[in-house]
């Protein structure tokens, strides 16, 4: 469980983001022989921090089925609280702590979606998340019942609390 403690997260981020665009300048004043070149990492700064994300995340990425609320529970609270809105990025998963986003992944076409947990379904034998009408469009899930998805906790979020 990664928690923002006062914006030390977001600081040092900050600090890597800026040290890397730093960087090339100063390897183009001029370095000296005996000192090592620094290269920039061409790797797109999105997928520098997911990595970062994920590598202090407790959760593993786990393959799994994803399914979407029904029209009918539009409106019905869930278990943080809150009011099912289909529109918004959100989903139910049995044992993820309410708060956290997930990245869900449709592996047969790299659509993707990020959600945050805000309700509780059924336990199953296998994994499983419960999204909403918006975040399984996103996927292409929609009007298909169930497909196989790859489920990655990314961080916990405090949630707001319900109106």
């Amino acid at each position: 469980m990664i928690r923002l403690f006062s914006n030390m997260i977001p600081f040092s981020i900050a600090a890597m983001l800026l040290f890397q665009a730093v960087t090339p300048a100063f390897a183009e004043q001029g370095t000296q022989a005996s000192e090592p070149e620094i290269t920039e990492d061409s790797r797109p700064v999105s997928v520098q921090l997911e990595e970062l994300l994920l590598k202090s995340s407790p959760f593993e990425a786990v393959e799994g089925f994803a399914s979407y609320y029904a029209s009918r529970l539009a409106g019905q609270r869930t278990t943080s609280g809150h009011r099912y809105n289909p529109d918004k990025m959100t989903a139910a998963h049995e044992s993820l702590p309410l708060g956290t986003i997930v990245r869900v992944v449709n592996p047969a076409t790299k659509q993707e979606v990020h959600v945050t947990i805000t309700d509780r379904c059924a336990s199953k034998s296998f994994h499983f998340i419960d999204l909403s009408r918006a975040a399984a469009k996103k996927i292409g899930l929609w009007g298909k019942g169930k497909i196989k998805v790859v489920i990655i906790p990314l961080l916990e979020e405090k949630l707001e609390k319900p109106a």
